[in-house]
């Protein structure tokens, strides 16, 4: 996708580094990182300078190809994996990740490991961005169905990020959007702010403006009511982590615009990847719930007039918050889920179905 009109990945190796693009700098100040070290992408999974399930995922993997030039050596190397498997706990992909790189360099030869290592991170990149494209296309289909029958615009709903920027290109929930706007299909998009950290506002619509994609930002709590008006044609969100069983994990207060969409008869569908699905598991409450520092809640960060990113203090000095970064939908309110190899229902019947 594109920034001023210019091409861009949001992870790529160059010279012996991992470049980034800073997430925690969008939309006020656009800034190319180096990751040097594998201590370096921890952190930049840490402080969310690179979010969302898969490009968390993808961050792993170049973090050990780092690993392996700072210090080819194996202990180096499992450690190095087992501190990025801890950096963040929910999103299922950065361990799915750090998985497939570590048994794919099992038994290789030290000459050799370098290389190994690339090609599978590289090869991990690739199949995101294709599984993505792959999920528009099949997404596509049904914002074409709501246009043929409503011969107007289309307006769909997000929460959080599930954009190109949280992926490696195109988006999970952004996909069908970005590629129904390509085909000349009028699309506008609700953009929930998304606190506390306003993933939403800073990156959703930054994207979508530099498509041209007409969107509007709106606070979290504003969805409800829109859907009682007929506003909101479709909800599309991403997810973190979905179970076998077609339980969601998503960003907070994407449970609360499933209720919503269910009182009031609106699609709701999960953007995502294969590598987002957890087999493993079939009861929700056994998901290691992320919470993050409350300095996100009590704080809040902007522009000031000197075009400075600035954070101030929004709360009483002695109040104390609770930071949840995510909560689970059950399937009963999911229409279904869009994957890179079709459309099914929210269920271990549906999913099976798709991946044998």
């Amino acid at each position: 996708m594109k920034i001023e009109g210019k091409s861009y990945k949001t992870i790529w190796f160059e010279k012996n580094l991992v470049k980034i693009i800073d997430q925690t700098k969008l939309p006020h100040k656009f800034i190319v990182k180096d990751l040097k070290t594998v201590k370096d992408a921890i952190n930049a999974i840490k402080t969310m300078e690179v979010r969302g399930a898969p490009l968390i995922g993808a961050t792993a993997a170049y973090g050990l190809v780092l690993s392996i030039i700072e210090k080819n050596d194996l202990s180096f190397l499992k450690r190095s994996s087992e501190e990025l498997i801890l950096a963040r706990p929910t999103a299922i992909n950065l361990k799915w990740s750090v998985d497939r790189m570590m048994k794919k360099l099992s038994g290789v030869n030290d000459k050799d490991i370098l290389k190994k290592a690339l090609d599978e991170a590289k090869a991990i990149t690739k199949e995101d961005e294709k599984f993505c494209k792959n999920i528009g296309l099949n997404g596509l289909k049904i914002i074409e169905e709501i246009a043929n029958k409503k011969k107007d615009t289309v307006n769909i709903l997000t929460h959080c990020n599930a954009g190109w920027l949280a992926t490696i290109d195109w988006g999970t929930a952004t996909s069908p959007i970005y590629h129904a706007h390509q085909k000349g299909i009028k699309v506008h998009v609700w953009v929930d702010e998304t606190r506390p950290r306003n993933q939403g506002a800073n990156l959703t619509s930054y994207e979508l403006n530099e498509e041209g994609i007409s969107n509007t930002v709106i606070t979290d709590n504003t969805g409800g009511i829109l859907m009682q008006r007929g506003k909101v044609d479709m909800c599309i969100v991403g997810t973190d982590r979905t179970l076998s069983n077609g339980d969601v994990c998503n960003k907070i207060g994407t449970y609360l615009k499933a209720l919503s969409a269910k009182d009031n008869n609106v699609p709701f569908y999960v953007a995502l990847p294969s590598s987002t699905i957890d087999w493993s598991i079939k009861d929700h409450k056994l998901i290691p719930i992320e919470e993050r520092n409350s300095e996100e809640l009590s704080h809040i960060e902007g522009v000031d007039e000197n075009n400075e990113i600035k954070k101030i203090r929004i709360y009483p000095q002695k109040s104390r918050s609770l930071n949840l970064a995510f909560d689970v939908t059950p399937a009963k309110l999911v229409t279904g889920l869009i994957t890179e190899k079709g459309i099914c229902e929210a269920s271990e019947k549906g999913l099976k179905g798709l991946f044998k």
